[in-house]
């Protein structure tokens, strides 16, 4: 069966969920937004590394971006297979390639990383996700086939005003497949061998913590290095905390390119 793209949505595409592209130097950016989210979650953050040379692209995963309902009818191959896509288009123009990623886009970023170490120069990796400890997900594989959605993530965010792109629901059929891509991802967690920069929320109401202790854990990269933001929440890429996280990653990305 033939994966789909998001060129295949049959809906219109929300206002601000666009997906952002910026023709830089020979070092590239891939950023991947998160589960029922859109670009506009990433959208400072790639325009800061764009704004400093980088060749940037930040996708809008099928879908996302259109409607919940539109969203039980991908899976997390879907999702992988896009940026997938996005990270053979990058590697054609750039020397070096650096996978960013919230949440979800975190485990696509970290898949990435174990299916095309060569390919992936450096992680990194906000607030994300590879497992939850929450009662419910053992419900998970028979709630989706009686309920459709459930209560939304989206928008964990602690500055005021500030609001996130996302769905008012949960698709439940997605995120039993978001449950098949934590566990595809990590099984193979030993694969990861490049330099990790991953930052974790102090008090993230989406992720919980567990998830950095596993991926600290289980990589097999020697060069790992966690910040812990104290005045975000979960989507901290819109949060106080922001303005840390785009300086140290274009330093991250700097310091491990082999182009100057």
């Amino acid at each position: 069966m033939p994966r789909l793209s998001c060129d295949d949505a049959q809906m219109p595409v929300l206002p601000g969920a666009e997906p952002f592209t910026s023709e830089g130097g020979r070092v590239g950016a891939l950023l991947c937004h998160g589960f029922t989210g859109t670009p506009q979650s990433l959208r400072p953050w790639a325009e800061h590394l764009a704004a400093a040379g980088l060749t940037v692209s930040l996708p809008r995963l099928p879908g996302h971006g259109t409607s919940w309902q539109e969203m039980n009818l991908t899976t997390w191959e879907d999702w992988y297979a896009e940026v997938d896509r996005a990270l053979t288009s990058l590697r054609q123009r750039c020397d070096d390639v650096f996978v960013m990623g919230l949440s979800m886009g975190g485990t696509l970023a970290i898949r990435l990383a174990e299916q095309r170490p060569a390919d992936v120069t450096g992680l990194v990796l906000v607030n994300p996700s590879l497992l939850t400890k929450r009662p419910d997900r053992h419900a998970l594989p028979l709630l989706r086939l009686v309920v459709s959605s459930w209560s939304p993530i989206g928008s964990d965010i602690k500055k005021p005003g500030v609001t996130e792109l996302a769905y008012e629901r949960l698709p439940m059929k997605a995120a039993y497949s978001l449950s098949k891509l934590w566990l595809t991802t990590r099984t193979d967690l030993d694969k990861v061998t490049q330099p990790i920069l991953v930052f974790r929320s102090a008090e993230d109401h989406v992720v919980e913590p567990d998830s950095c202790v596993l991926l600290k854990s289980k990589v097999s990269s020697t060069d790992v290095r966690e910040v812990v933001l104290e005045d975000s929440y979960h989507v901290a890429t819109l949060d106080n905390d922001a303005p840390t996280i785009f300086a140290d990653s274009l330093e991250f990305v700097r310091a491990l390119s082999h182009v100057p």
